[in-house]
């Protein structure tokens, strides 16, 4: 399983020659989906569904309901590629078994209503990786790689550090990494290196580098 990280809460992840791209949104690259076998989206926030990405990729998409109903409003030609899953949902996408999991957004603010997100357990290759979109839901079972939020406006250093904690991953992968500066994102990994236990390792790639 080739792990590629682009921008923001983008990830491409490659087996058996086929691709899987993870929310290609407005802070990504169009370039992330050169080529994309399947897309995956957690949610309908812009920084994890773009449409205009979309339309240059005529890959299947597998999405949940509300992000299926945005896509039907702004690009219907698209949304007509679109399977909804629902969490707890098994799939077969692209050679890969995908595991819906979760149902709700973190708290930006109690004012505002819940969104909803679903991420993805991907298991291919006797590895499993974790995107769990804009929450800190943890995965139903172990995994070699979590694709860890570090920065969001629902988020503290201390939950993402927790969230690492938790689910134990030997690796872990910054993603949602936009909202902060360079000088933020270094605070970061300083912090996970201080406070992960021994035998759990935290990694920061940029744009287009492989884990």
């Amino acid at each position: 399983m080739r792990i590629t990280k682009f921008g923001h809460a983008c990830v491409r992840v490659e087996h058996d020659g086929r691709t899987l791209v993870l929310d290609p949104g407005v802070f990504t690259d169009a370039a992330a989906l050169d080529g994309a076998d399947a897309v995956l989206i957690t949610h309908e926030h812009a920084d994890h569904v773009h449409p205009d990405h979309l339309r240059g990729s005529d890959a299947p998409i597998w999405t949940i309901a509300a992000v299926e109903r945005r896509l039907r409003e702004e690009a219907p030609e698209v949304a007509e590629r679109v399977t909804v899953v629902r969490p707890g949902d098994r799939l077969e996408v692209s050679g890969v078994s995908v595991e819906v999991v979760g149902e709700k957004h973190a708290v930006i603010h109690p004012d505002y209503d819940r969104f909803d997100n679903s991420g993805y357990l991907l298991e291919a290759g006797g590895r499993g990786l974790y995107h769990p979109g804009d929450a800190l839901t943890p995965p139903p079972r172990a995994v070699d790689v979590l694709l860890a939020p570090v920065s969001a406006p629902w988020l503290k250093l201390s939950e993402a550090v927790d969230f690492v904690r938790e689910v134990a991953a030997p690796t872990s992968l910054a993603i949602h990494d936009r909202v902060y500066s360079d000088i933020g994102l270094d605070m970061v990994a300083t912090h996970m290196g201080n406070l992960l236990p021994e035998g759990l390792a935290f990694e920061r790639r940029e744009p287009g580098q492989d884990l």
